[in-house]
């Protein structure tokens, strides 16, 4: 069963890349950024403290997160694609427990790399698009700094296990796709 995790900084093109995958190959899309803005439009009391986190450009807490994928893991029965998660080193190793946990364990995580300066252009582009209000550009430096420094790290600890697959995230999105599904089908 293929359990994929797709790895990139804000704007990177994870969004865009997961569906297709998701698509190609029959997954579950487990996306913590979906889980989140869920729970921030039904208004709870987590939505409403989850939406001020994300405002600031900070994270989640570990707890709240892992919560939501350990329960979404339970419920899979054909592979899933992880999109926005694991965000962190420690994040990570959980997820590597969770997946044990259920019999289970990550196949490969993709990483697309796309330059600084394209990301914020993607990122000021899409909050034009769809207005988001953690897409204005004090918040999107905030979101890069914490991505190089607590996000980035992931792409070694993959590495370190071999499942690590880099791929070049500037191009024509059926590229980018082809190019991610020829690596992910090797494995």
């Amino acid at each position: 069963m293929l359990n994929i995790v797709l790895f990139g900084a804000p704007g990177a093109g994870k969004g865009t890349q997961s569906d297709l995958l998701v698509e190609k190959f029959k997954l579950n899309h487990i996306s913590t950024g979906d889980l989140l803005r869920k729970e921030i439009a039904e208004q709870t009391e987590l939505g409403k403290k989850i939406k001020s986190i994300m405002d600031s450009g900070a994270l989640v807490s570990n707890d709240i997160v892992i919560e939501m994928i350990d329960n979404a893991i339970a419920k899979d029965t054909q592979g899933i694609l992880f999109d926005g998660f694991p965000r962190n080193v420690a994040q990570a190793e959980v997820l590597d427990q969770l997946m044990a946990k259920h019999n289970r364990s990550v196949t490969c995580m993709v990483q697309l790399d796309v330059p600084k300066d394209e990301l914020v252009r993607r990122m000021l582009e899409r909050a034009k698009v769809s207005g988001r209000s953690d897409d204005n550009e004090e918040t999107i430096k905030n979101r890069l700094k914490t991505y190089e420094a607590e996000t980035l790290p992931v792409a070694a600890y993959y590495e370190k296990q071999g499942k690590c697959v880099k791929i070049n995230g500037l191009g024509k999105v059926e590229e980018i796709s082809a190019n991610i599904i020829a690596e992910v089908e090797k494995r």
